[in-house]
């Protein structure tokens, strides 16, 4: 049997990618996996597991379903993959810039948080001096 005609099973995948066949199911039902049948049995083939390995890696760095599924609709070995290929770099420059973004929001939020921390800790000191003054 040559690669291009291996086909896998849904526990098949599960097990390889250590995911769960419910979120296999939920991918195809998103019409993003594209199994045969054979009858209640669902058969992938090479293109769905690697729609799948996509699907995976860029829930990993931060893209939407729908998204992975644009790049999934763009896989095209035949021709390269260059469409697919420069509209996912196109994505990666993207989710860099938010994420840029989100690192200087964070910063700004610690800067934040550290003013509302040495605030608190002024006025606890303020208030513990003033009870010590009462007592005394």
């Amino acid at each position: 049997m040559t690669r291009a005609q291996h086909t896998y099973s849904i526990s098949d995948l599960a097990s390889e990618l250590d995911i769960t066949t419910r979120a296999i199911r939920f991918y195809e039902e998103q019409g993003m996996l594209h199994p045969a049948r054979r009858g209640q049995e669902r058969v992938y083939n090479p293109k769905d597991r690697v729609a799948l390995k996509l699907i995976l890696r860029g829930k990993r760095i931060g893209f939407s379903l729908a998204e992975c599924k644009t790049l999934i609709e763009l896989y095209d070995p035949k021709a390269g993959n260059q469409k697919q290929l420069n509209i996912m770099l196109e994505m990666i420059n993207e989710r860099r810039v938010q994420l840029e973004q989100q690192v200087l929001d964070i910063q700004q939020m610690q800067i934040e948080l550290d003013t509302a921390e040495e605030r608190c800790q002024s006025a606890l000191e303020k208030t513990k001096k003033a009870s010590t003054k009462e007592k005394s």
